[in-house]
Protein backbone atom coordinates (compact mmCIF):
# COMPACT_ATOMS: atom_id res chain seq x y z
CA UNK A 1 0.00 0.00 0.00
CA UNK A 2 1.33 3.36 -0.47
CA UNK A 3 2.69 6.02 2.29
CA UNK A 4 0.79 9.40 2.31
CA UNK A 5 3.13 12.17 3.55
CA UNK A 6 0.53 13.74 5.94
CA UNK A 7 0.41 10.72 8.58
CA UNK A 8 -3.04 11.29 10.98
CA UNK A 9 -2.13 9.84 14.53
CA UNK A 10 -5.50 8.35 16.41
CA UNK A 11 -6.41 9.55 19.96
CA UNK A 12 -4.21 7.52 22.36
CA UNK A 13 -7.94 6.92 24.33
CA UNK A 14 -9.03 4.69 21.25
CA UNK A 15 -6.12 2.68 21.43
CA UNK A 16 -6.28 1.94 25.17
CA UNK A 17 -10.03 1.26 24.49
CA UNK A 18 -9.30 -1.40 21.83
CA UNK A 19 -6.47 -3.23 23.52
CA UNK A 20 -8.95 -3.95 26.79
CA UNK A 21 -11.61 -5.37 24.49
CA UNK A 22 -8.96 -7.41 22.33
CA UNK A 23 -8.02 -8.88 26.06
CA UNK A 24 -11.84 -10.71 25.19
CA UNK A 25 -9.78 -12.71 22.66
CA UNK A 26 -6.74 -13.25 24.29
CA UNK A 27 -7.05 -16.85 24.90
CA UNK A 28 -6.73 -17.78 21.42
CA UNK A 29 -3.69 -18.81 20.02
CA UNK A 30 -2.14 -17.35 16.90
CA UNK A 31 -1.33 -20.27 14.49
CA UNK A 32 -1.07 -20.07 10.77
CA UNK A 33 0.60 -20.18 7.59
CA UNK A 34 1.12 -17.97 4.33
CA UNK A 35 1.46 -20.15 1.80
CA UNK A 36 -0.54 -20.30 -1.64
CA UNK A 37 -2.21 -23.82 -0.87
CA UNK A 38 -5.20 -24.88 0.43
CA UNK A 39 -4.74 -25.78 4.52
CA UNK A 40 -7.46 -26.36 6.16
CA UNK A 41 -9.95 -24.31 4.36
CA UNK A 42 -12.59 -22.99 6.27
CA UNK A 43 -15.83 -21.82 5.01
CA UNK A 44 -17.85 -19.25 6.53
CA UNK A 45 -21.33 -18.35 6.42
CA UNK A 46 -24.77 -19.94 4.63
CA UNK A 47 -28.00 -19.49 4.20
CA UNK A 48 -29.95 -21.31 1.37
CA UNK A 49 -30.96 -18.67 -1.64
CA UNK A 50 -34.44 -19.04 -0.55
CA UNK A 51 -34.34 -17.67 2.54
CA UNK A 52 -31.05 -14.88 1.64
CA UNK A 53 -32.77 -11.67 1.21
CA UNK A 54 -30.00 -10.29 -1.25
CA UNK A 55 -29.23 -13.69 -2.93
CA UNK A 56 -30.57 -11.95 -5.90
CA UNK A 57 -27.78 -9.18 -6.62
CA UNK A 58 -25.41 -12.27 -7.08
CA UNK A 59 -23.85 -12.64 -10.18
CA UNK A 60 -25.75 -16.04 -11.56
CA UNK A 61 -22.53 -18.28 -11.95
CA UNK A 62 -21.46 -17.84 -8.01
CA UNK A 63 -25.48 -17.77 -6.67
CA UNK A 64 -25.31 -21.43 -8.21
CA UNK A 65 -22.50 -22.78 -7.31
CA UNK A 66 -23.64 -20.94 -3.73
CA UNK A 67 -19.30 -19.94 -2.74
CA UNK A 68 -17.48 -17.29 -2.40
CA UNK A 69 -13.45 -17.97 -3.13
CA UNK A 70 -11.83 -15.67 -0.47
CA UNK A 71 -7.91 -15.28 -0.57
CA UNK A 72 -6.85 -14.40 2.31
CA UNK A 73 -3.46 -14.31 4.55
CA UNK A 74 -4.97 -16.33 7.34
CA UNK A 75 -2.35 -15.38 9.62
CA UNK A 76 -3.15 -11.97 11.12
CA UNK A 77 -4.88 -12.92 14.19
CA UNK A 78 -7.17 -11.19 15.56
CA UNK A 79 -8.29 -10.19 12.00
CA UNK A 80 -7.80 -13.69 10.58
CA UNK A 81 -6.17 -16.40 12.06
CA UNK A 82 -6.49 -20.70 12.91
CA UNK A 83 -7.40 -21.48 16.34
CA UNK A 84 -5.73 -24.92 18.09
CA UNK A 85 -7.96 -27.04 15.90
CA UNK A 86 -7.18 -25.57 12.63
CA UNK A 87 -10.39 -23.45 12.23
CA UNK A 88 -10.23 -20.53 10.55
CA UNK A 89 -11.32 -18.11 12.89
CA UNK A 90 -11.23 -14.10 13.54
CA UNK A 91 -13.23 -10.79 12.78
CA UNK A 92 -13.38 -11.20 8.70
CA UNK A 93 -14.39 -15.07 9.12
CA UNK A 94 -17.22 -13.71 11.27
CA UNK A 95 -18.42 -10.74 9.24
CA UNK A 96 -17.88 -12.81 5.84
CA UNK A 97 -20.45 -15.32 7.68
CA UNK A 98 -22.79 -12.86 8.69
CA UNK A 99 -22.59 -11.72 5.08
CA UNK A 100 -23.36 -14.86 3.67
CA UNK A 101 -26.87 -15.26 5.69
CA UNK A 102 -27.33 -12.22 3.52
CA UNK A 103 -26.49 -13.48 0.26
CA UNK A 104 -27.44 -17.07 0.79
CA UNK A 105 -24.14 -18.28 -0.22
CA UNK A 106 -20.75 -19.73 1.68
CA UNK A 107 -17.61 -17.61 2.38
CA UNK A 108 -14.50 -20.41 1.62
CA UNK A 109 -11.11 -18.81 3.00
CA UNK A 110 -8.41 -20.03 0.38
CA UNK A 111 -4.51 -19.07 2.93
CA UNK A 112 -2.10 -17.33 0.22
CA UNK A 113 0.44 -14.95 1.30
CA UNK A 114 -0.74 -11.33 1.25
CA UNK A 115 1.54 -9.50 -1.42
CA UNK A 116 -0.37 -12.55 -4.00
CA UNK A 117 -4.09 -12.18 -2.96
CA UNK A 118 -4.41 -9.46 -5.40
CA UNK A 119 -2.78 -11.57 -8.25
CA UNK A 120 -4.81 -14.20 -7.04
CA UNK A 121 -7.79 -12.21 -8.18
CA UNK A 122 -6.77 -11.42 -11.32
CA UNK A 123 -6.06 -14.99 -12.27
CA UNK A 124 -9.49 -16.24 -11.05
CA UNK A 125 -8.07 -17.98 -7.93
CA UNK A 126 -9.45 -16.07 -6.06
CA UNK A 127 -13.66 -14.21 -6.16
CA UNK A 128 -12.38 -11.47 -3.36
CA UNK A 129 -9.52 -10.78 -1.27
CA UNK A 130 -10.90 -10.12 2.43
CA UNK A 131 -7.60 -10.07 4.44
CA UNK A 132 -6.92 -7.01 6.55
CA UNK A 133 -6.08 -5.03 3.28
CA UNK A 134 -6.32 -1.38 3.41
CA UNK A 135 -8.15 0.60 0.55
CA UNK A 136 -5.94 2.96 -1.74
CA UNK A 137 -5.38 4.34 -4.95
CA UNK A 138 -2.45 2.01 -5.32
CA UNK A 139 -4.40 -0.64 -5.64
CA UNK A 140 -7.32 0.37 -6.90
CA UNK A 141 -5.07 1.70 -9.99
CA UNK A 142 -2.94 -1.62 -9.74
CA UNK A 143 0.38 0.71 -9.67
CA UNK A 144 3.41 -0.06 -7.24
CA UNK A 145 3.66 2.12 -4.70
CA UNK A 146 7.42 2.55 -4.75
CA UNK A 147 8.04 3.01 -8.06
CA UNK A 148 4.83 4.46 -9.52
CA UNK A 149 4.45 1.87 -12.63
CA UNK A 150 1.89 -0.03 -13.26
CA UNK A 151 1.95 -3.42 -12.47
CA UNK A 152 -1.26 -4.78 -13.20
CA UNK A 153 -5.24 -4.31 -13.09
CA UNK A 154 -6.29 -2.50 -9.77
CA UNK A 155 -8.88 -3.61 -7.88
CA UNK A 156 -12.18 -2.04 -6.31
CA UNK A 157 -13.12 -2.37 -3.08
CA UNK A 158 -16.25 -2.41 -0.35
CA UNK A 159 -14.48 -0.35 3.07
CA UNK A 160 -16.06 -2.12 6.23
CA UNK A 161 -13.41 -0.81 8.49
CA UNK A 162 -11.00 1.55 9.68
CA UNK A 163 -7.19 1.12 11.35
CA UNK A 164 -4.27 2.31 11.73
CA UNK A 165 -0.55 1.08 11.50
CA UNK A 166 1.36 0.70 14.79
CA UNK A 167 4.85 0.00 16.16
CA UNK A 168 5.49 -2.45 19.10
CA UNK A 169 9.08 -3.54 20.56
CA UNK A 170 10.28 -6.19 23.57
CA UNK A 171 9.05 -5.04 26.44
CA UNK A 172 11.14 -3.08 28.60
CA UNK A 173 13.86 -2.89 25.48
CA UNK A 174 12.16 0.30 23.55
CA UNK A 175 15.42 1.67 22.21
CA UNK A 176 14.34 4.92 22.65
CA UNK A 177 11.74 3.79 19.64
CA UNK A 178 8.47 6.11 19.61
CA UNK A 179 7.93 7.46 16.12
CA UNK A 180 8.76 6.05 12.85
CA UNK A 181 12.06 8.76 12.45
CA UNK A 182 13.21 7.21 15.80
CA UNK A 183 13.92 4.11 13.61
CA UNK A 184 16.82 5.12 11.39
CA UNK A 185 19.90 3.11 12.91
CA UNK A 186 17.68 0.53 13.75
CA UNK A 187 16.18 -2.82 12.18
CA UNK A 188 12.60 -3.27 11.75
CA UNK A 189 10.64 -6.56 10.82
CA UNK A 190 7.33 -6.40 9.61
CA UNK A 191 4.82 -8.05 6.82
CA UNK A 192 5.70 -8.12 2.71
CA UNK A 193 3.45 -5.93 0.75
CA UNK A 194 1.59 -3.73 3.92
CA UNK A 195 1.31 -0.43 4.63
CA UNK A 196 4.20 -1.05 7.24
CA UNK A 197 6.74 -1.54 4.41
CA UNK A 198 5.37 1.36 2.73
CA UNK A 199 6.13 3.51 5.91
CA UNK A 200 9.39 2.23 6.62
CA UNK A 201 10.74 2.34 2.53
CA UNK A 202 9.43 6.15 2.87
CA UNK A 203 11.21 6.79 6.45
CA UNK A 204 14.64 4.75 5.25
CA UNK A 205 14.69 7.42 2.31
CA UNK A 206 14.77 10.34 5.18
CA UNK A 207 17.53 9.15 7.71
CA UNK A 208 20.89 10.82 7.68
CA UNK A 209 23.69 9.02 6.60
CA UNK A 210 25.46 6.46 9.27
CA UNK A 211 21.68 5.71 10.67
CA UNK A 212 20.62 3.45 8.43
CA UNK A 213 16.68 2.22 9.02
CA UNK A 214 17.07 -1.73 8.08
CA UNK A 215 14.01 -3.15 6.79
CA UNK A 216 13.04 -7.03 7.23
CA UNK A 217 10.44 -8.11 5.50
CA UNK A 218 8.73 -11.66 5.91
CA UNK A 219 5.91 -13.56 4.26
CA UNK A 220 3.69 -13.36 7.21
CA UNK A 221 3.16 -11.40 10.39
CA UNK A 222 3.70 -14.32 12.86
CA UNK A 223 7.36 -14.31 11.23
CA UNK A 224 8.00 -10.75 12.04
CA UNK A 225 7.25 -11.74 15.36
CA UNK A 226 9.41 -14.14 15.72
CA UNK A 227 12.19 -12.04 14.55
CA UNK A 228 11.52 -9.62 16.85
CA UNK A 229 10.84 -12.29 20.17
CA UNK A 230 14.05 -13.57 19.34
CA UNK A 231 16.24 -10.15 19.10
CA UNK A 232 16.38 -10.22 15.70
CA UNK A 233 14.99 -6.96 14.94
CA UNK A 234 14.86 -3.65 17.34
CA UNK A 235 11.31 -3.26 16.54
CA UNK A 236 7.78 -4.62 14.53
CA UNK A 237 5.04 -3.00 12.98
CA UNK A 238 1.39 -3.88 11.58
CA UNK A 239 -1.85 -2.80 11.42
CA UNK A 240 -3.18 -1.32 15.33
CA UNK A 241 -5.63 -4.26 15.62
CA UNK A 242 -3.09 -6.94 14.70
CA UNK A 243 -0.55 -5.12 16.99
CA UNK A 244 -2.38 -4.41 19.72
CA UNK A 245 -3.56 -8.42 19.99
CA UNK A 246 0.53 -9.60 19.78
CA UNK A 247 0.72 -7.34 22.60
CA UNK A 248 -2.19 -8.46 24.51
CA UNK A 249 -1.35 -12.68 24.20
CA UNK A 250 2.46 -13.15 23.00
CA UNK A 251 3.93 -14.75 25.54
CA UNK A 252 0.66 -13.88 27.83
CA UNK A 253 1.48 -10.13 27.90
CA UNK A 254 5.11 -9.99 28.68
CA UNK A 255 6.97 -10.19 25.11
CA UNK A 256 6.17 -6.86 23.26
CA UNK A 257 4.83 -3.29 24.53
CA UNK A 258 3.20 -0.92 21.84
CA UNK A 259 5.20 2.57 21.34
CA UNK A 260 3.62 5.74 20.03
CA UNK A 261 0.49 6.63 18.53
CA UNK A 262 -0.97 4.80 15.53
CA UNK A 263 -0.75 6.35 12.06
CA UNK A 264 -2.15 6.16 9.02
CA UNK A 265 -5.84 5.81 9.52
CA UNK A 266 -7.27 4.33 6.83
CA UNK A 267 -10.24 1.97 5.69
CA UNK A 268 -10.29 -1.95 4.96
CA UNK A 269 -11.44 -3.25 1.94
CA UNK A 270 -12.84 -6.20 0.54
CA UNK A 271 -10.94 -6.14 -2.86
CA UNK A 272 -13.06 -7.58 -5.97
CA UNK A 273 -11.94 -7.22 -9.75
CA UNK A 274 -12.43 -4.48 -11.46
CA UNK A 275 -14.82 -6.13 -13.72
CA UNK A 276 -16.75 -7.61 -11.00
CA UNK A 277 -19.55 -5.00 -10.55
CA UNK A 278 -22.16 -6.90 -9.59
CA UNK A 279 -20.24 -8.95 -7.12
CA UNK A 280 -19.22 -5.76 -5.53
CA UNK A 281 -22.41 -4.20 -5.27
CA UNK A 282 -23.97 -7.22 -3.78
CA UNK A 283 -21.18 -7.64 -0.76
CA UNK A 284 -21.55 -3.56 -0.41
CA UNK A 285 -25.68 -4.43 0.19
CA UNK A 286 -24.50 -6.70 2.19
CA UNK A 287 -21.89 -5.40 4.53
CA UNK A 288 -24.53 -2.80 4.66
CA UNK A 289 -27.63 -5.20 5.65
CA UNK A 290 -25.37 -6.31 8.64
CA UNK A 291 -24.42 -2.62 9.94
CA UNK A 292 -27.74 -1.87 9.84
CA UNK A 293 -29.18 -5.01 12.04
CA UNK A 294 -26.78 -4.87 14.43
CA UNK A 295 -24.50 -7.69 13.53
CA UNK A 296 -21.89 -6.16 12.84
CA UNK A 297 -21.76 -3.86 15.86
CA UNK A 298 -21.29 -7.44 17.57
CA UNK A 299 -18.65 -9.08 16.04
CA UNK A 300 -16.25 -6.34 16.29
CA UNK A 301 -16.82 -5.52 19.97
CA UNK A 302 -16.15 -9.79 19.88
CA UNK A 303 -12.80 -8.80 18.52
CA UNK A 304 -12.03 -5.46 20.12
CA UNK A 305 -12.56 -3.53 16.90
CA UNK A 306 -15.21 -1.27 17.67
CA UNK A 307 -13.13 2.04 17.45
CA UNK A 308 -12.87 1.09 13.87
CA UNK A 309 -16.30 0.61 13.31
CA UNK A 310 -17.96 2.56 10.00
CA UNK A 311 -21.82 3.24 9.92
CA UNK A 312 -22.03 2.34 5.89
CA UNK A 313 -20.04 0.61 3.66
CA UNK A 314 -18.54 2.57 1.07
CA UNK A 315 -16.76 1.93 -2.20
CA UNK A 316 -12.80 2.91 -3.08
CA UNK A 317 -12.85 4.90 -0.16
CA UNK A 318 -9.03 5.23 -0.13
CA UNK A 319 -7.08 8.15 -0.69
Amino acid sequence: MTARSTRRPTAAHSRLAAVGAIAVAGALILTGCGDQTKDNNEASGSSSAGSAPLAGKLPASIREKGVIRVGSDIAYAPVEFKDNSGKVVGLDPDLAAAMGKQLGVTFDFQNGTFDALLTGIRSNRYDIAMSAMTDNKSRQEGVDPTTGKKVGEGVDFVDYLTAGVSIYTRKGDTKGITTWSDLCGKKIALERGTVSEDLAKAEAKKCPGGKKLTIEAFDDDQQAQTRLRSGGADAASSDFPVAAYAVKTSGGGKDFQLVGDQVEAAPYGIAVGKNNTQLRDALKAAMDAIIKNGEYEKILTKWGAEDGAVKSSVVNGGK
